[in-house]
Formats: structure tokens, sequence, C-alpha cells
């Protein structure tokens, strides 16, 4: 940490951001940098819909009560939560061998696929912007999801324009709470 804080202070980075970072990592990572004047201004870690165990390991909590931003990578669980596969439509390619998209776990999803996609409908756009639009309603929480084709872009941008209600909310945590554990 020092010497990133070297560096933000050399003027070769602006910012400083971890990733990965358990709650105990993340703060002593904070307080090595806050003895040198710099703050910790991110942890990047997987944070989804069906992966919510930033919740429950102490990780969200900490970056709100430090003021760190969390980056959520693959907010949309490698196109699960886009509705593409279904336990008949399973990815092929080096995913079909991922044991996230066996059968059974993408069966698992159906349900939240069930509710993104009444909720996508309510408000005109698809269900992986509503997946990403629950994790923008998060306070301190930005998704940075992936796309390979300008029409996913355009998908992931339009979560920008949309507001969850807090029932909305609601549905969707209550859908995935099998998904809030732990990690």
């Amino acid at each position: 940490m020092a010497a990133f804080a070297a560096a933000v202070h050399a003027g070769q980075a602006r910012a400083v951001g971890v990733s990965n970072f358990g709650a105990a990592e993340m703060r002593a990572a904070h307080a090595a940098l806050a003895r040198h004047g710099v703050p910790l201004a991110t942890n990047q870690v997987r944070y989804s819909l069906l992966d919510r165990g930033p919740e429950v390991d102490g990780v969200l909590d900490a970056c709100r009560e430090l003021g760190v931003t969390l980056l959520a990578y693959s907010p949309l669980e490698q196109g699960l939560l886009t509705g593409k596969y279904t336990p008949d439509a399973l990815p092929a390619g080096p995913r079909a061998d991922a044991a996230w998209f066996a059968p059974a776990n993408v069966a698992a999803a159906q349900p939240v696929l069930a509710v993104l996609r009444a909720i996508a409908a309510a408000h005109g756009v698809e269900p992986a912007t509503i997946a990403l639009a629950w994790l923008m309603a998060k306070p301190g929480v930005i998704p940075l999801p992936g796309a390979t084709r300008g029409e996913q872009a355009g998908s992931n941008a339009k979560a920008l324009h949309v507001t969850l209600s807090a029932a909305d909310v609601a549905a969707l945590d209550a859908a995935t709470e099998p998904w809030r554990v732990a990690r």
C-alpha cells in the first residue's frame, strides 16, 4: 500500500483500488493508505443476484463504513442472468464445462429469471438491464458488466435509466435469498 500511495503522490495514479479483498484485508489496506493520506477508492468483488456474498461476509458493510466503492464484477453471471441459458439451452464452448453452467445450477436460477423477466417487462427492458439496475439500487455499488456486442452494451447502458421500486428490489431480494451466503 505504501508503494501505491507513493504512486498517487508522484502523480502516477489518481486512486488506489483492490480486488477480491475480504473485509479484514480491506480494512488493513484502508488503514495503511490512510497513514500516507491516500484513500482506498474501490474493492472489486464478485456480486450479483446469484452471488450475494458481499452482503453477508462483511465486505459490503466495510465498503460503506470506509467510503469505498464496491465494483461488482460478473454482475450478469457470465450470461446466466440474461435469460440466454436454460436447462434446455446450455452454453457451448468453454462455459459448457464450467460447474456454474451445470444443468442443475441453470435450473436453480430459473425462478430468479422469472422474476427478472416480469420486472423487465414492466419496465420495457431486458432481464439483464434489471439485474444491473438491482445492483445500482444498492448504495455504493457499481456493476461492471461485460459486452461482446453493441446490443449488449446498449442493454447494459439502459440500466442507467431504470429506477426500481422498493417492491421490485424486495421481489428480487426474496427470489435470490438462497444465494445470500458467505463465500
